[in-house]
């Protein structure tokens, strides 16, 4: 049975292996239905698609004392634009010294931005464009006086593409070494490694399989990775620990093998569905792309069960009864071994032997102490965590940008390039974007609708405001004053979406608030309303199925209060480490 189920996992391997040239590959762009950005996008897509897609900057900054309307960098990035203006899917290139365009020099002269607009979303843009623009931005760097700073970032290098490094392979081979410590038995320590690589080998090709029908974006099999690697591990190991303790103790090998199965696979199914409940609550955010990496990883973490189940019990048919590992030495206490050399031959066939006395390990006397004195403890344990979890009320979520990158990325550079010289919210641009097809005056229309949004609190200024070609949209790009990632810029949203019935009484025009920063913090919102919901969702039904299993209504309530306690400490420890700063320099 054992080797038929071996040669039945790997015929599956080999079989998904030979189904991968159906897949289409993983798909970066998302949407977010129901929210006034994504609306925003799909109307700048219909009318204005020369400003729907993404956007890049290479920032220029002379040498202290110099400004970058003089020769000769006035003319190095003449030439920067022209060689921009080439480059495969780049749809328009603004200069920074065009008199329609404002905010792409710095106050001072010294800093410039020559903004790049593209045909779709960052998805779309090829790594060979990429590195045209890396290029190009060399090349100016070259070319610039000794002490300037060149560097190319904005939207389309705001995020970096996960894959697999080092790390990982090091993080395996940490797994085995704990393994083998644990087991005392190099052998039987590659049975749990060995079924989770097969495990997340099995999920990660099923999602690969699934990009023929659905988008799934490249950090899903990341994600799947991570987790099915994590609870393979995990969840082998649970029964074959239970396996080596049994024929430890006389066990019969085949029948222990069973009896750990059925006695430890029990608690890796529930376990199982407990994560599965909580990977599939990612639904209740509303997001597609979420959704899709919450169903993928569940589908890992179900295929590590099952695994677990099936191929753990028979690799441990294979190994039969080699799977003791090497004995551990009794410990005797110090009183005992004193006793043992005090007493002469004479003394031991005079006296009965009495037993050594075993010395306690480090966790056997934890434990002890903390059921002889469980208040102290659960009080303990209960106000340390809740002072641990005190940061968590400081929590804020953003997406990713440039600006959570290593600083020797050129992406980071550009941000805290164009953070120094031109402000932090010119990393963030809002556009605003309206039908404006009813006007007899579309230019006064826009002046109009610029100074009004010039006069909202936390706005610096108004970069641009035009129709398009057509004259039946409007676009109205932002400049704030705060961060992309800085509370201050979400106010700034809200206050101008709060300001759309009165702008459109006023002026007629139906103004939606989108771009880039806009999916943010729409994102952002939409996270934190579904953490109710969630937290609901699966504490509900962790609670009916511990319920279930152990016929109790305090122990799964005990284990809920432990779960909400914990993840409200890991809360804690984020929000003190990325918002308070704590520790951040050891990272």
């Amino acid at each position: 049975v054992s080797w038929l189920l071996l040669l039945g996992v790997v015929g599956g391997v080999v079989g998904a292996g030979l189904a991968t040239g159906f897949v289409k590959g993983t798909d970066n762009s998302f949407t977010i239905p129901g929210t006034e950005a994504q609306e925003g996008i799909e109307l700048l897509d219909r009318t204005f698609p020369q400003a729907s897609g993404t956007s890049a900057q290479l920032v220029i900054v002379a040498p202290d004392g110099d400004r970058v309307d003089d020769e000769p960098v006035s003319g190095i990035i003449a030439d920067a634009i022209d060689d921009l203006d080439g480059i495969d899917g780049v749809i328009a290139v603004t200069d920074p010294f065009d008199e329609m365009v404002d905010g792409l020099v710095s106050e001072d002269g010294q800093a410039a931005i020559i903004r790049l607009q593209f045909d779709g979303q960052s998805t779309d843009v090829s790594d060979a464009t990429k590195d045209e623009l890396t290029g190009v931005a060399a090349d100016t760097r070259a070319a610039m006086p000794e002490g300037s700073q060149v560097a190319m970032g904005g939207d389309l290098f705001s995020t970096s593409v996960p894959a697999i490094t080092i790390t990982e392979a090091v993080g395996v081979l940490i797994a085995l070494f704990v393994l083998i410590v644990t087991f005392r038995s190099i052998a039987v320590a590659w049975f749990p490694l060995a079924s989770a690589l097969i495990g997340v080998g099995l999920s990660i090709v099923l999602i690969f399989l699934a990009s023929a029908f659905t988008s799934i974006s490249s950090t899903t099999p990341m994600l799947a990775l991570m987790l099915g690697l994590a609870v393979g591990i995990d969840y082998a190991l649970f029964i074959v620990a239970r396996h080596q303790d049994q024929v430890r103790s006389g066990v019969d090998p085949e029948e222990s093998a069973a009896r750990a199965t059925g006695t430890a696979g029990s608690a890796v199914v529930f376990a199982g569905v407990t994560v599965l409940i909580a990977l599939i609550g990612l639904g209740f955010a509303g997001i597609p792309f979420l959704t899709t990496m919450g169903i993928a990883a569940a589908v890992a973490v179900a295929v590590a069960v099952i695994v677990s189940l099936t191929l753990t019990p028979a690799l441990l048919g294979f190994a039969k009864g080699k799977v003791m590992g090497r004995p551990r030495r009794e410990r005797r206490s110090r009183k005992g071994t004193a006793r043992a050399a005090g007493t002469t031959a004479d003394d031991a066939t005079a006296s009965t032997p009495t037993p050594t006395a075993r010395r306690k390990g480090f966790a056997e006397r934890w434990v002890t102490m903390v059921t002889r004195h469980p208040v102290v403890t659960t009080l303990a344990v209960v106000v340390g965590l809740g002072l641990v979890a005190i940061p968590s009320a400081s929590l804020h979520l953003a997406l990713p940008n440039a600006g959570v990158q290593p600083k020797e990325s050129e992406a980071r550079q550009a941000f805290d390039l164009t953070a120094t010289h031109f402000g932090p919210g010119s990393n963030g641009p809002l556009i605003m974007a309206g039908t404006i097809v009813t006007s007899t005056d579309p230019l006064g229309l826009m002046d109009d609708l610029k100074a009004e949004i010039e006069q909202f609190p936390g706005v610096k200024e108004v970069a641009l405001a035009t129709p398009n070609e057509t004259a039946d949209t409007g676009l109205i790009q932002i400049v704030p004053e705060t961060a992309p990632d800085d509370p201050a810029t979400a106010d700034l949203v809200r206050e101008l979406r709060a300001a759309h019935d009165r702008l459109l009484d006023e002026y007629g025009v139906d103004l939606k608030v989108t771009g880039f920063t806009a999916v943010g913090i729409d994102i952002s919102d939409r996270l934190g309303a579904a953490l109710l919901p969630f937290g609901i969702f699966v504490v509900g039904l962790s609670l009916v199925l511990l319920m279930i299993v152990f016929r109790s209504i305090w122990v799964p309530v005990k284990a809920a209060v432990g779960y909400l306690l914990s993840v409200t400490a890991a809360f804690g420890v984020v929000a003190a480490v990325f918002e308070w700063g704590w520790f951040a320099d050891l990272l």
